[in-house]
């Protein structure tokens, strides 16, 4: 066997590469990271082939006195970090001192820099493990980093990369979520000679709206919460903003970019009762705690994150985002107003009185009565053990009325039977009326069994299954949460389990199954939405059988019903399965279909 011997540090730096710079997105994130602790608030970024024959970052930051330079490139060098308890509370982007000496072990690198005071700046290269003496270099301030051919001396590790196109698309992925979290620095991105992206100094929304688009600031709700010292902001995606992938997909820690898994679960748990299947959401958010409650020092690209305390991380995500996808249509989460960002308007407003050749008149105005609505079919027993839900609220008419319009409007006709043509003070609105009723009996099933404790159903053979040791503890730890959530779990042995109670609603399931999930997520996250998410998804069936029908007749009074029930319910703008339930076309949208005014 060799001799234990120590390696070069040019081979230890090209190993480090290996973890730091995965292709040329990699190297760019770590040059950016330094420009922003840098103190910049302008960086340039050139790209040539993708990134893999060139990537220059350009910045005015503070600079690096030329004493230093050798040291910028130098393994676990760093100016961020003094002992232990500065890394136990991280406040800049980078902090491991080995992003720029990886860089430079498979690339060729010139570093050029003017500190602040400087007469002029200094400049050295590396290339091949070998650094040059400072020389003199012309720059009026800030810092300029060139990489010149990217695992130029590793030909093995550069055939792993991909196209140029490819190539280029992660580091413009990069480049986009770096100006997403830092809009008050105004960034420049050219590939090829081309200038891809120039984004100024700007605000937090004008920032988004230039990443994401005018539409999703348009659409999108805004966030704003705190608990403590924990605070959450941004816009996310209505439903229907969905997504096929996660491309769209922002979250930002102390502004950085991270992918956490119980930041991915707490969101899709968010999204879970308005979301099409398979769909996505979108989002933009920004959480902001202080340094010593998140470890930053978890993987070497300082894309993963560790909560000190994870479940309140949870909770804020989750019931933040819940609640703000659970406003009314009478637009409760409409988006916050900051300089530079212009809301969307308010639907509930006073409307002005008709003014003759308008083009509109006023609709009737419907005072609520109680009228029962039918639905086509008859309500299966099930029905029957639950709380006796209201009939729908009917509306029968009154005097005509041109204020106080309530968001949805009032009815005007059926078309085909299947959508309520209403107008309100915007223009036209069209409702889905399946898919409307749909979601109101959705509701109302889950408040009906909210109102009660989950009832268990004891199992008359108890079903014993092989549990690890995860399992054994987690049952062990949460039997309260357990108990409470309807299920009984005793240990036989030190190995196995026996479920000897589920929940009533619950108990045509797959019993070990679903006890062996709700176990992981009190595991993962101290608590499980297993249950809430099994339950609902029989109540959505429910509904939907229960709902109103395509073909189905409906009277006036029964279509303003249905309105102002859809404005009384949560998340009535999407189905159970994250369809639409309503549009609305503005007279703007009439007048342009009819080229009014044109």
């Amino acid at each position: 066997m060799p001799a234990i011997a120590l390696l070069p540090d040019h081979l230890i730096n090209q190993i480090a590469a290996g973890e730091v710079v995965e292709r040329p997105a990699s190297a760019l994130k770590e040059m950016l990271e330094n420009s922003l602790d840098a103190g910049a608030d302008d960086i340039q970024v050139q790209l040539q082939q993708g990134g893999i024959q060139l990537i220059r970052v350009s910045d005015n930051g503070g600079g690096i006195p030329v004493a230093e330079l050798p040291l910028a490139l130098a393994r676990h060098a760093t100016s961020k970090i003094r002992q232990l308890e500065d890394l136990e509370q991280v406040g800049t982007l980078g902090f491991r001192g080995e992003g720029l000496a990886s860089i430079a072990s498979v690339s060729r690198l010139s570093l050029t820099s003017r500190a602040v005071g400087a007469d002029h700046a200094w400049k050295v290269e590396a290339q091949g493990g070998e650094l040059s003496q400072p020389e003199p270099a012309a720059l009026s301030a800030g810092t300029v980093v060139e990489v010149h051919d990217l695992y130029y001396n590793t030909p093995a590790r550069r055939k792993f990369l991909k196209t140029e196109a490819t190539e280029y698309g992660h580091c413009e992925d990069t480049f986009k979520r770096m100006a997403l979290a830092w809009p008050q620095v105004a960034f420049t991105l050219s590939h090829n000679g081309r200038v891809s992206w120039r984004l100024p100094r700007q605000s937090s929304h004008q920032r988004i709206a230039a990443i994401l688009g005018e539409h999703f600031l348009e659409d999108g709700l805004s966030v704003a919460a705190e608990n403590g010292m924990l605070q959450l902001s941004g816009l996310v995606g209505s439903p229907t903003q969905s997504r096929a992938g996660r491309d769209a997909q922002y979250f930002f820690v102390n502004g950085r970019f991270i992918r956490d898994k119980l930041v991915s679960h707490a969101l899709r748990e968010a999204y879970r009762d308005v979301l099409h299947h398979e769909r996505h959401p979108v989002y933009a958010l920004f959480f902001q705690l202080p340094p010593e409650l998140v470890d930053v020092n978890v993987h070497p690209q300082k894309s993963e994150v560790k909560f000190r305390d994870s479940s309140a991380v949870y909770r804020l995500l989750k019931s933040t985002v819940q609640q703000i996808l659970a406003g009314t249509v009478a637009g409760s989460s409409q988006p916050v107003a900051e300089p530079g960002f212009t809301p969307m308007p308010p639907m509930m407003t006073t409307r002005p009185a008709p003014t003759p050749g308008s083009g509109w008149t006023a609709a009737p105005r419907y005072e609520q009565a109680r009228m029962p609505l039918g639905v086509a079919e008859a309500v299966p027993n099930y029905f029957a053990a639950l709380k006796p839900l209201d009939d729908l609220p009917q509306a029968a008419p009154a005097l005509p009325a041109a204020t106080d319009a309530p968001p949805l409007g009032y009815a005007l006709a059926q078309l085909q039977g299947i959508y309520v043509l209403a107008q309100n003070e915007h223009g036209l609105i069209v409702v889905d009326m399946h898919a409307a009723h749909e979601r109101i009996l959705y509701e109302k099933l889950k408040s009906a069994l909210d109102q009660h404790s989950v009832v268990s159903q004891p199992l008359l053979i108890p079903a014993s299954f092989h549990a690890t040791s995860l399992e054994m503890a987690t049952a062990s730890q949460q039997s309260a949460t357990l108990s409470r959530l309807g299920f009984e779990l005793a240990p036989v042995s030190p190995t196995h389990l026996a479920l000897r109670a589920v929940p009533v609603a619950l108990q045509q399931a797959d019993s070990i199954a679903l006890t062996r999930d709700v176990l992981k997520d009190l595991a993962e996250v101290g608590s499980s939405d297993v249950l809430t998410a099994r339950r609902n998804e029989l109540l959505a069936t429910m509904a939907c059988h229960g709902a109103v029908r395509a073909n189905r007749h409906l009277t006036l009074p029964e279509m303003n019903a249905l309105l102002r029930e859809m404005e009384a319910t949560e998340r009535s703008g999407q189905c159970n399965h994250g369809r639409p339930t309503w549009f609305q076309l503005t007279l703007a949208d009439l007048d342009k279909l009819f080229l009014r005014g044109q």
